[in-house]
């Protein structure tokens, strides 16, 4: 098993560094400044959002505060999770398909799982809770 949080828990290190350094950002700049891809950076969010430190404004823009992402990650990473409990495992284009998110809310709930320390990813990039 590839270690899922380590992973995870590191970009949002990461995310959460460049926020606190940077200020009020879009994503864009996020991306150059820290250097995490839009994968990395989601499942950041993601993980950020379960630990109440992030918020994200109507035009785009990320910062650190109290989330107010609880209610859509969360929920999402609800379907992800119901899925993965049904099926045993799955990898990220069945988990897209089946929860009919698109990959940033995919991203972004496996990120909030993975801060629950709820998923683990397999030698074959399958997603199973733990």
């Amino acid at each position: 098993m590839r270690d899922i949080i380590t992973n995870f828990g590191s970009n949002a290190g990461k995310l959460w560094v460049t926020l606190n350094k940077e200020g009020c950002s879009k994503k864009s700049e996020i991306l150059k400044v820290s250097g995490l891809d839009e994968e990395s950076f989601y499942s950041a969010v993601g993980w950020l959002a379960k630990e109440n430190k992030i918020y994200k404004d109507d035009k785009d823009f990320f910062k650190l505060d109290n989330t107010n992402l609880e209610g859509e990650i969360g929920t999402d990473a609800g379907k992800i999770w119901k899925i993965l409990d049904i099926w045993g495992d799955a990898d990220f284009k069945t988990l897209k398909r089946l929860s009919n998110l698109n990959d940033e809310k995919v991203y972004a709930a496996l990120g909030w799982l993975a801060r629950e320390d709820k998923i683990c990813i397999d030698e074959n990039n399958r997603f199973n809770l733990k």
